[in-house]
């Protein structure tokens, strides 16, 4: 991938931050920022300020420097304090020539960004804003001729000091909790070492590499691009992409990941894919994309501050009528309608949801999920049935030895080992199945000599214990031979499970058999138990014989069985289970299981690390382990309950502030003030993105042990 490319949602952000720094572009900007996020078809109710903190930053500190002669040439906080200010002739318009200062300077971006919400009639948090503070601006004006004494104007400045607050801390812990695409970026190096065809080396930009390059990557250095190992053999750090902790051991034919961190030898990597083509490029698509869908509790908010519009100038309307038949016509009527106003402003609701999920996105991202669509990750809280597709998801896919049986006198070290000298050089499905056994334990093969391939039974060869076969029943035929009573328990129940045994024979006689079947994935075993651990049912799809399903079921603890499916029926057994009245999430490879990954409620993809970009699942697993699938309903669940935690927070404050300040309790003497109830809704929204961060510290490390 080359470093530009990688770079460019983090260069793009500091050139909107450098660029709103010009004072005349801020407000234009602003504007700009709120009608695209209405385009999304949304309320509106909060924007995605990501290029604007730095100006809502300056806009505060200067408006909070402002707001300090406004709050001492106060008439009514020089009478609560007891203090009077210094005395000299057109004193009193201090304060509102300051205050009208910072409704200019402070206000005006969100006069600004109400304005979609006023085109597209879909009022939201920016209308309700600058209802508040332009009502509070207007009654200020008014006030400052009709009764000097009852300037409302430091309670507009502290509720614009308080919102540009509001604003800067919003955008700030949602860019740090969206730094997962920044972070991403940051992996690739600047440049490669590409080898010449001499073998010399040369320097040269990331940007320049092409697919059939081969680069030098020495120890402790990143890998520049996807690619395949060509020579060497090293651990490689893979756990900024996959989440694996554990450094992966890779040598020559082992596919490598761009931005992995080499560990301590020397490879030498062919190019096989740069720029958007990576594996690196398709995950910070995939994380770009999920921070900028909704989920459906996002909309639910979004609509509830559009309602909350139209509660707050009900609640105005019903202030002002009651006021009016109680006192009259005076002043203080106004200004209960004004705090009304307010206090309505939902801040904190505007910021409830969007933090969440962008702290939730990158979290997953961190753990090697990749979430494409919000619904799915939200409606993963709600599956009841997890449907894994068996090939490459519970197995490894590749055919293996499962179990092993030997006579007396011999142990399954020797008889793997003598194995392995018989079919070392062979490529036979069942060669590759024992050599990949031989060499998880290490083994070190005896020399062999005089190979013969049996056609259709087996192969021969003489090694220092005399001639050695290796074969399946028709070579025991051939070499006119029973199974001996120590190996037929074995090779019967290997049967039963759909597995093939092939046989070691010494001279002519069997001293060791082989069940070779897919190997099931060491993970899949406690990924069936986590999900019964969340109370959620686990079937298994196939196209294999129902004895080979059974068997794996009845390892793993499946409790459902679907055998000997075509790929083209498999949305049909999706279908199915859904018409129970199931919740179905389906896990497959994406390649063949598209169709089922489509109909499924959730679709989950489990991937190689290169695969990113699957378009039928709505969450994608960077790595081939189906316990990661378990993580995605834990973060679900954990995410759905902040986002309920953060929505009660948020409208239980207008829920008790909004009555106060209609006067509800005035006959007993509680009034709730603007600055007071400003100074609620700010603690309201410190509250609310609090809570969110705690999301931070959900345990998403799981293991098969």
């Amino acid at each position: 991938m080359n470093h530009d490319a990688a770079h460019t949602a983090h260069d793009h952000a500091q050139h909107d931050t450098m660029q709103h720094d010009q004072m005349q572009h801020e407000g234009h900007a602003a504007h700009d920022e709120h009608a695209g996020h209405g385009s999304h078809g949304s309320h509106g109710a909060h924007v995605d300020h990501s290029g604007h903190e730095q100006m809502f930053r300056r806009r505060f500190w200067i408006s909070l420097l402002l707001t300090a002669p406004v709050l001492i040439f106060s008439p009514m906080l020089q009478d609560w304090f007891g203090f009077s200010p210094p005395d000299f002739t057109g004193d009193r318009w201090i304060g509102p020539l300051f205050a009208i200062a910072i409704f200019l300077y402070g206000g005006i971006p969100f006069l600004q960004m109400a304005v979609p919400e006023v085109r597209s009639r879909q009022p939201g948090m920016m209308l309700l804003i600058s209802l508040a503070i332009t009502v509070a601006f207007a009654y200020s004006v008014f006030a400052t001729f009709a009764n000097p004494d009852s300037g409302f104007f430091w309670e507009m400045a502290t509720l614009i000091d308080i919102m540009l607050l509001g604003h800067w801390i919003e955008m700030r812990s949602v860019r740090q909790a969206s730094g997962a695409l920044n972070e991403l970026a940051k992996l690739m190096p600047d440049t490669a070492e590409r080898l010449d065809a001499d073998g010399g080396t040369q320097e040269v930009p990331v940007s320049a590499l092409k697919a059939g390059d081969r680069v030098l990557v020495r120890p402790g250095a990143s890998v520049p691009a996807d690619g395949t190992v060509a020579e060497g053999q090293s651990d490689v750090n893979e756990a900024m992409i996959t989440g694996e902790s554990k450094p992966v051991r890779k040598g020559p034919g082992d596919a490598v990941i761009g931005g992995t961190i080499n560990g301590d030898g020397s490879l030498r990597v062919e190019i096989t894919a740069i720029g958007d083509e990576t594996a690196l490029a398709g995950i910070m698509r995939l994380v770009e994309q999920a921070q900028s869908s909704k989920s459906q509790t996002q909309i639910l908010a979004d609509r509830a501050a559009g309602w909350l519009f139209y509660v707050a100038l009900g609640v105005a309307a019903l202030t002002a009528i009651a006021w009016l038949l109680a006192d009259g016509f005076e002043l203080d009527v106004l200004e209960r309608v004004v705090t009304v106003l307010v206090i309505a402003c939902p801040h904190a609701l505007g910021l409830a949801i969007p933090l969440v999920v962008a702290i939730s996105t990158s979290l997953g991202a961190r753990n090697g999920i990749l979430v494409r669509d919000r619904l799915a990750l939200e409606q993963a809280r709600q599956i009841d049935t997890v449907v894994f597709d068996k090939t490459g998801t519970l197995t490894e896919g590749k055919f293996g030895v499962v179990g092993t049986a030997t006579v007396d006198g011999w142990d399954e070290d020797r008889a793997l080992g003598l194995a392995l000298a018989v079919e070392g050089d062979s490529e036979h499905l069942i060669a590759r199945g024992i050599r990949r056994a031989a060499e998880e334990r290490d083994l070190t093969p005896p020399a062999a000599h005089n190979f013969e391939a049996i056609k259709g039974r087996g192969i021969r060869a003489e090694t220092d214990d005399g001639t050695i076969y290796v074969g399946g029943p028709r070579l025991l035929e051939q070499l006119d031979t029973a199974v001996p009573d120590a190996l037929t328990s074995f090779t019967q129940d290997a049967e039963q499970k759909g597995q093939t045994v092939v046989y070691l024979l010494a001279e002519t006689r069997p001293v060791a058999a082989f069940a070779l079947a897919d190997v099931i994935r060491p993970e899949s075993l406690a990924a069936v138990r986590r999900l019964h651990d969340l109370g959620i049912e686990v079937a298994m799809l196939t196209g294999d014989s129902q004895a080979v399903a059974d068997a794996v079921a009845e390892e793993l603890g499946i409790d459902t069985t679907l055998a000997e499916v075509l790929p083209e029926h498999k949305e049909q057994q999706i279908a199915a289970l859904q018409k129970q009245g199931k919740r179905v999430a389906m896990v497959g490879d994406g390649v063949n299981d598209a169709p089922a990954l489509t109909r499924a409620d959730v679709g989950i993809a489990i991937g190689s690390g290169t695969d990113v970009a699957i378009e039928s699942a709505g969450i994608v697993l960077v790595r081939s382990n189906p316990l990661d699938a378990v993580k995605i309903f834990e973060l679900s669940r954990a995410t759905y309950r902040k986002m309920i935690q953060n929505l009660i927070w948020a409208t239980g404050y207008n829920v008790v502030a909004l009555p106060l300040a209609a006067g509800v309790l005035a006959p007993i003497g509680i009034l709730l003030s603007p600055a007071v109830g400003a100074l609620f809704m700010s603690l309201s929204t410190i509250v609310v993105a609090l809570n969110a961060q705690l999301l931070r510290r959900q345990d998403l490390d799981v293991s098969a042990a």
